[in-house]
């Protein structure tokens, strides 16, 4: 039986949410899944992203195959960097404990790199929302003399 890991669409028109589900590849897209891993929600800045990290590499170790926008939020979250480091310790390359340390060195850097975008956001929307005031001139230029 193919497995993909992919997006259930949820959410009103024009209003997406999405399911990151593992499925059968030969369900509908919004039909039967075997297990619900997280949620996508594209529509907040940045977008939001729930997954359940163990899940989602224990199901790409059995051989589920990720589709193109899957794979780009599981790399998002470290998942298939977490594999990788993961085979490396298979091979013999180095040992849990180093590839666990690089991890962590990996999500916090990318943690505080999410979080200063996040802030850049608040910022801009702030801006948006509240211009800076900026004074009009209420007379017309020809008028300027004739105050009689």
């Amino acid at each position: 039986m193919p497995v993909k890991i992919r997006l259930q669409r949820h959410g009103s028109k024009k209003r997406p949410f999405y399911f990151i589900v593992v499925a059968d590849a030969r369900s509908p897209r919004d039909g039967k899944f075997i297990q619900k891993l997280g949620t996508y929600n594209p529509l907040t800045m940045p977008a939001t992203i729930q997954l359940d990290r163990q899940r989602a590499l224990d199901w790409l170790n059995k051989g589920a195959q990720p589709t193109d926008t899957v794979r780009k939020l599981l790399s998002h979250k470290g998942v298939l960097y977490l594999k990788h480091l993961l085979r490396g310790v298979k091979l013999g390359l180095f040992d849990d404990a180093t590839a666990m340390e690089k991890f962590q060195k990996w999500h916090s850097e990318h943690e505080a790199q999410m979080q200063q975008r996040q802030e850049a956001a608040m910022r801009e929307r702030r801006v948006r929302r509240n211009p800076p005031y900026q004074r009009t001139n209420r007379r017309p230029a020809g008028d300027a003399g004739n105050q009689g």
